[in-house]
Order: structure tokens, then sequence, then C-alpha cells
């Protein structure tokens, strides 16, 4: 049985560090759950994670099973943003940041998997905010994205000019939400050492 990794056959999990380029991102089906807050210190950021890896791995399992279809669990992702999206580039006032945390799952994946799979994790010891773990599709489109290497709060200098310079100077505009993916778990690895994809969903202007 193959193992496929989608990190490698799809174009929009590909980047390079701070090189802005366009991909057309497919629709791709997530598993999501909503919080608020800085991420360094909101519990509902730390209660989601622990709420989406165990149903990320226990689909695997049902997946290579069930349907004899193996496959790497994808890295967690993260939508976010804020009423003034100032806060992410200029004041970094992450105390006003709302997220989505994700993790693709593959489009065999069937909604009566993921109920079932739910209800094998509340079995055993519920994650407090599992009730709240959806299977969702997110269809992003035309989107702009670089690879940044480092911590997290040295982001502001490359998404400003993702944001002021390069999307405008392509008659760009930013639609939908900002989007990383984290290469990195950065629960582990130092923040120096971090690769997270940058994201923006854009239109012609």
């Amino acid at each position: 049985m193959n193992k496929i990794d989608f990190k490698k056959t799809l174009n929009s999990y590909q980047a390079k560090y701070h090189e802005f380029r366009m991909v057309d991102v497919p629709r791709l089906q997530y598993l999501m759950i909503d919080g608020h807050g800085d991420p360094n210190t909101s519990q509902e950021f730390k209660a989601a994670i622990v709420a989406l890896y165990p149903v990320a791995y226990k689909l695997k399992f049902a997946s290579k099973l069930e349907l004899g279809k193996d496959y790497t669990v994808m890295p967690l992702e993260a939508l976010w943003w804020a009423d003034d999206m100032s806060t992410f580039t200029t004041a970094r006032d992450k105390s006003q940041w709302d997220f989505t945390l994700m993790i693709m799952q593959p489009d065999w994946i069937t909604r009566d998997m993921f109920k079932a799979v739910v209800e094998k994790v509340a079995d055993k010891e519920p994650p407090a905010s599992l009730a709240q773990v959806r299977l969702e599709t997110l269809d992003e489109g035309k989107s702009v994205q670089t690879l940044h290497v480092g911590s997290f709060d040295d982001e502001a200098d490359i998404l400003a000019q993702m944001h002021r310079d390069f999307i405008p100077a392509n008659d760009l505009t930013m639609v939908g939400k900002h989007h990383e993916i984290y290469f990195s778990d950065f629960r582990k690895v130092a923040p120096d050492k971090l690769r997270t994809i940058l994201r923006q969903p854009v239109i012609k202007a």
C-alpha cells in the first residue's frame, strides 16, 4: 500500500523562502475548529489543537483499514483574521485575532467516516473542544504565498511586503483570510527554525 504525502503532490504546499508566487489552491476539505485570542496564551488555541489531532489520526487509520488508502497526516494550518488587519503587520496585537485551526483531509474522507471517528474519540477521555470540530471545505483559489523561516513574531515585515507591495503592484486585491501552514511543530522546534507558508487569497483589482 503506497502512502500519499499531499505536501509533495499538491502544488499549493510548495513555497520558497521569502519568494512570492501565485498559486491556484484547489477546493480542499479540512478538519476545522474556531477560536479567538493570542495563540501564545489562549486556552482556546491549545484546546483546539488537542481536539484536532486525535480525529486526524483516527481518520488516517480508518482510511487505511477500511478503504486501503494510506496517507501522511497533514500539518496544522490556520486561518487568521481581525476587525483591523493592521494588527498582523504593525501593532501585532494578537489578543485581537480570531482563528480557525485546520488539518487537510483527502477527498475520500466522507462525513460518515468523520462522524464515526468523532464518536470513537469521544469514547475515551474526549478532548474538551471535540464537539466544536467539523469537516468543511475551503475554496481559496488564486493566492499569493511565500515560505517564512523563523519566529512567528518576525512575520510582520514579509507580510507587509506581501500586502502593501507585491499584491498592489500586480493589480490584485486581498480577499478571504490570512492563511498559515505550519511545517514545523512549534511546540517542539526552536523559533528560529520554524518553517511556515504564509498565504493570502487574492482577486484581480
